[in-house]
């Protein structure tokens, strides 16, 4: 059953709201796709903070309208699923890592810091570790010379007892 006017109103501005806040929106072509699969696939888009649902094409050319996102506006077609994320690289992501598992679900665009992504360009999106890995990653290294001191440290110690002890 088609929507009224009241309830595209409603979607549009839904959209547009995400949309003021997003970072990144992913596209994709979900033709084929059981609703089983799109069902675990919206679980992890949950999961990872990511706004996923799908819309009438018509619709999301409204809400994007005026935004830095418009650039999209001609890669909406046929039957599409949206990601809207304001992490730069979870809606990618997202579908990037259900689509290497179904085959049925492909990537289409996408769109970044105001710049229009093809499929590879979202594929590279993708690749790209999350705040969290590179926050991690850079703990790691800022303790790796701390940790590594007082090893050293222990060592140097154990290695006087063991002289004196001698």
């Amino acid at each position: 059953m088609g929507l009224n006017l009241d309830d595209k109103k409603a979607v549009v501005a839904e959209v547009s709201a995400q949309v003021a806040n997003a970072q990144t929106i992913a596209v994709a072509e979900y033709r084929g796709v059981e609703v089983g699969d799109l069902t675990v696939l919206r679980a992890k888009a949950r999961e990872a903070g990511v706004y996923l649902r799908v819309l009438k094409n018509t619709l999301v050319r409204r809400a994007i309208a005026g935004t830095p996102f418009e650039g999209l506006t001609d890669q909406l077609t046929g039957p599409l699923i949206y990601g809207i994320s304001t992490d730069p690289v979870a809606a990618a992501k997202v579908l990037n890592d259900f689509a290497k598992g179904n085959d049925k679900l492909v990537l289409k665009a996408g769109s970044y810091a105001g710049n229009t992504l093809d499929q590879a360009g979202v594929k590279a999106l993708a690749s790209i570790p999350s705040r969290e890995e590179l926050l991690s990653t850079l703990l790691g290294v800022m303790q790796a010379p701390v940790s590594g001191f007082a090893c050293a440290m222990a060592a140097l110690a154990k290695k006087r007892e063991e002289e004196t002890a001698a």
